[in-house]
């Protein structure tokens, strides 16, 4: 079924994104992988390129392109690329918007010229110990000291967290109130008492970092507020529409890539005496993967579309992620049990899909969040 969602000017930017993976990144990635980390060269060069701050406007160095179909067209390049460990998608579509929707003119002019050439790194720092995706959980706190807070607490599973030099930290800033009482505070590389701890040790996508960071009474200045006092549930709750939007894209360009490799693989490895595309149990095995990939894309592709139009809402957005992302976690694995003992092996893209799609359904809010979600919206 042909896509109908990209003109002219999106495929001559996915051919540029196509390049600079092939110059910039697919060279290095295997080190990368075994570094457990990315460079910081490459996120010059990605800045240098213009695919960092596509939607920051261009007096702050940015693209000044709201068109979120751009965002689709690296989403989707990436993961066929098998290369998800430089974290743009985190990068431009998670952090962006909360810098150019939420901070002063004077936090513009400091942070967003160095976020879009890839001089400044980011990360949000939301998930804790003790309280994964639970906001009322959070213990990280900031107490009112006049000119600055008092930041006290620890993150975890904090990607770009070794990288970053601007991290967005979610904390209390009301002992009462639930989740009504946080705020959003700015933490920038080399402030006292700001420290990293190891960077995690995961079972895919292992050139991202990602960390454990820890806040010993840092001060943070009263200007690096970000939004409003109190207001970050619900300035959490406006952008998270737009990052599940980004792992259901992801997701489903997963499926179908490994879907491409697999169709491919049948056709061609052999087993008694005939090809794997011959036997019936593989062609109804493509036959129900190609259909559930046909069906979600033609609802990521709507959702992409209302989203880039202003009119997607959190509910539709959350459908689109557990849907995508499940789907991605059965194509996988079914996809690896198509190439028997190849698949267990990391020289097949199918064996590193599987380990590094396998957080799809994790993060950006878990699949049975997605579904409380949705439930809610229907039945009250």
């Amino acid at each position: 079924m042909q896509r109908r969602i990209f003109d002219a000017d999106h495929e001559a930017f996915r051919e540029t994104v196509r390049t600079f993976l092939a110059k910039e990144v697919l060279p290095h990635y295997e080190q990368w992988e075994k570094d457990g980390i990315v460079s910081r060269e490459v996120w010059r060069a990605a800045g240098r390129q213009g695919l960092l701050g596509l939607a920051v406007p261009e007096e702050y160095g940015g693209g000044g392109n709201t068109d979120f179909r751009y965002a689709a067209v690296i989403a989707e390049e990436f993961t066929r690329a098998g290369t998800p460990g430089l974290a743009i998608g985190l990068h431009n579509d998670i952090i962006g918007p909360y810098l150019t929707n939420l901070a002063t003119e004077e936090q513009k002019r400091r942070w967003l010229p160095g976020f879009c050439s890839g001089e400044t790194v980011t990360a949000i720092a939301m998930t804790e110990p003790g309280a994964g995706s639970d906001l009322q959980g959070i213990r990280t706190t900031a107490e009112d000291r006049g000119d600055h807070w008092v930041l006290g607490g620890s993150k975890t599973f904090i990607s770009n967290g070794i990288l970053a030099d601007l991290v967005i930290v979610v904390a209390r800033t009301t002992p009462e109130g639930g989740a009504h009482g946080l705020s959003l505070l700015v933490v920038e590389r080399g402030a006292e008492g700001f420290e990293r701890g190891r960077n995690l040790d995961k079972i895919g996508q292992k050139a991202q970092d990602t960390a454990e960071l820890f806040f010993n009474d840092v001060r943070v200045p009263k200007e690096n507020l970000l939004g409003e006092l109190n207001g970050a549930f619900g300035h959490l709750m406006n952008h998270l529409a737009q990052e599940r939007m980004g792992i259901a894209m992801a997701a489903i360009a997963g499926a179908e890539h490994l879907l491409e490799i697999t169709t491919q693989y049948v056709k061609e490895r052999e087993a008694f005496g005939r090809p794997l595309s011959k036997l019936q149990h593989v062609r109804f095995e493509i036959a129900e993967m190609a259909t559930e990939c046909a069906v979600t894309r033609a609802f990521v592709d709507r959702c992409i579309t209302d989203h880039s139009a202003g009119e997607l809402d959190h509910v539709h957005a959350s459908m689109a992620k557990w849907w995508a992302t499940e789907l991605q976690k059965r194509v996988a694995d079914r996809c690896l049990q198509l190439h028997g003992g190849y698949g267990y092996m990391t020289e097949y893209r199918v064996a590193r899909a599987f380990t590094d799609g396998r957080i799809q359904t994790i993060y950006g809010g878990t699949t049975e969040i997605m579904k409380e979600i949705i439930g809610r919206s229907l039945l009250g």
